[in-house]
């Protein structure tokens, strides 16, 4: 039998990347997966045939994580037209990187908006429907506990903010048996940061080993902790870096 057959997932910013490659695990794992996506609806709807294909069901929401009602909106759809909600993957992020003096107020409102409210509205929403057995996983970055180099400051305080908030909900979930974790990726080649980019060999100079990581790495982690071997970690923050924090 598979493990996740008669959950349901979402999936913030599922449509490419890390976020696309973790609902195709976790379809495989027998979950049916709801997504959102701001503007690659034509990514999220093959995501979500890639889904179906594997005999579950898929749904993908058009739905930006700065606007505080479409993320309370994608929670409450999926669990409207799946049925309920499991699991949730709060993935959806941006990468606003550069000189300190060039930071915008618009670029910190836009960037905390979607790596800290969105995530926090995302879980308050999701847990209000989960029962015991519900996951709750965020995906952080490497660069939340180390900073190698000048431009990431506005990037790596938003990510932080994950590891407090994280471990609140470990304790407010706990009592009803639900747990909730943090998965700090390091290099992952994706377009966001492509293995082969600008600025790749400097990255990976940093880790312990000699590549980057790929996007169904992640994934796999993913999967662990919203199986049955999850149900023992909660408050965690589990680096998939490649030793970039050794």
């Amino acid at each position: 039998m598979l493990e996740l057959a008669g959950k349901v997932a979402l999936v913030t910013g599922g449509s490419r990347g890390i976020g696309a490659a973790i609902v195709r695990r976790l379809a495989r794992g027998g979950a049916d997966v709801a997504l959102t996506y701001v503007s690659a609806a034509e990514k999220g709807r093959a995501v979500v045939a890639e889904v179906e294909a594997a005999g579950r069901r898929g749904l993908a929401i058009a739905a930006d994580s700065a606007d505080p009602a479409a993320v309370v909106g994608a929670v409450e759809r999926t669990a409207a037209e799946l049925g309920r909600i499991d699991i949730l993957v709060n993935n959806a992020g941006i990468a606003l990187m550069g000189p300190l003096e060039a930071v915008t107020l618009e670029d910190v409102d836009r960037t905390l908006a979607i790596h800290v409210k969105a995530v926090f509205l995302a879980s308050q929403a999701a847990a209000r429907r989960m029962g015991a057995g519900g996951r709750i996983i965020s995906i952080g970055s490497c660069l939340a506990d180390r900073a190698p180099g000048p431009g990431t400051t506005l990037y790596s305080m938003s990510k932080a903010a994950l590891v407090g908030l994280t471990k609140g909900l470990a304790r407010d979930l706990g009592p009803r048996g639900i747990t909730a974790n943090l998965v700090q990726p390091g290099p992952i080649d994706t377009d966001m940061n492509p293995a082969h980019g600008p600025g790749a060999d400097q990255q990976r100079s940093l880790l312990a080993v000699p590549h980057y990581g790929s996007a169904d790495d992640i994934a796999a982690t993913i999967a662990h902790l919203a199986g049955e071997g999850g149900r023992f970690i909660t408050g965690a923050t589990i680096a998939v870096d490649g030793g970039f924090a050794a």
